[in-house]
């Protein structure tokens, strides 16, 4: 399924900020901060990271059930139900 990528421009957006937080980890480490900064940051580019895959999922389910004809429309929510699993 080939989703519109007008509706993905907020996911884009977020993974960029989730790949700007990634460097800062990385610079945060290779100068030695503390560890509890660190998790943080790992906390929440990961929540950032789940937010941006529901993102995705969401916007494939409505469009399956928006534009899907009954026989593909079965197929893909069984898709996007599999996609959804494997985040959680």
């Amino acid at each position: 399924m080939q989703l519109d990528k007008n509706e993905l421009e907020s996911v884009v957006r977020r993974l960029k900020r989730a790949q700007g937080q990634i460097g800062g980890i990385i610079k945060m480490i290779e100068e030695g901060r503390e560890c509890q900064d660190i998790v943080t940051q790992l906390a929440a580019v990961s929540k950032a990271l789940d937010r941006a895959g529901f993102a995705v999922i969401a916007t494939g389910l409505r469009e399956c059930v928006i534009n899907g004809d009954d026989g593909e429309q079965e197929l893909n929510i069984a898709q996007m139900e599999k996609m959804f699993l494997s985040l959680a």
